[in-house]
């Protein structure tokens, strides 16, 4: 196995201010926009990402809001996984059906859990929109998801692994690529 690192505390803290550049052009005054994160470090992303746009709109009394997601539940996969997923929990304090709904992981890969997510929001209501924001695309798709925003694109092969290291749960911030 061969570990390199694609991105450090600096990098990761400028694609974040990068991507809510991009998320604040498309959605001016952010009114109409409200943030879910998958559990967890999706979730992470997505509290960071708050927090950046409600600093671009200060002022204006608007706050972004934010919900966590937990899909688990949603997975096509509870069979043939080693171990059972640990469950997380959801919050949603919002009505999604005044939303656009900003949907925020860590890694994009198959796209398998970016379809959970979507099921897992239409329980709670349906969103004027969704749109997917990824701070990795590693590619290797099997469903026809693709990001609205990205962060870093890698190319990988299915049996690599991309690991997404925050500070909130792992006491740092990085993004490796193990080859294996």
């Amino acid at each position: 196995m061969n570990t390199n690192i694609l991105a450090d505390e600096k990098d990761i803290a400028w694609m974040l201010e990068e991507l809510a550049e991009k998320v604040h052009a498309r959605h001016d005054d952010l009114s109409e926009l409200a943030i879910i994160g998958i559990q967890r470090r999706g979730a992470d992303l997505a509290e960071r990402l708050k927090t950046i746009l409600d600093e671009k709109v200060s002022g204006k009394g608007t706050k972004v809001p934010l919900g966590k997601l937990d899909i688990n539940l949603y997975r096509d996969d509870w069979t043939s996984l080693s171990v059972q997923p640990q469950i997380q929990c959801t919050e949603i304090p919002f009505e999604l059906e005044d939303y656009v709904v900003l949907l925020v992981d860590d890694v994009l890969f198959t796209g398998r859990t970016t379809r959970s997510g979507l099921e897992a929001i239409l329980d709670y209501g349906r969103p004027r929109r969704v749109e997917l924001l990824a701070l990795v695309d590693r590619g290797n798709r099997e469903l026809p998801i693709q990001p609205d925003y990205t962060g870093l694109e890698v190319s990988t092969k299915p049996e690599d692994h991309v690991d997404v290291h925050l500070r909130e749960r792992d006491g740092q911030d990085r993004i490796t690529l193990v080859v294996t």
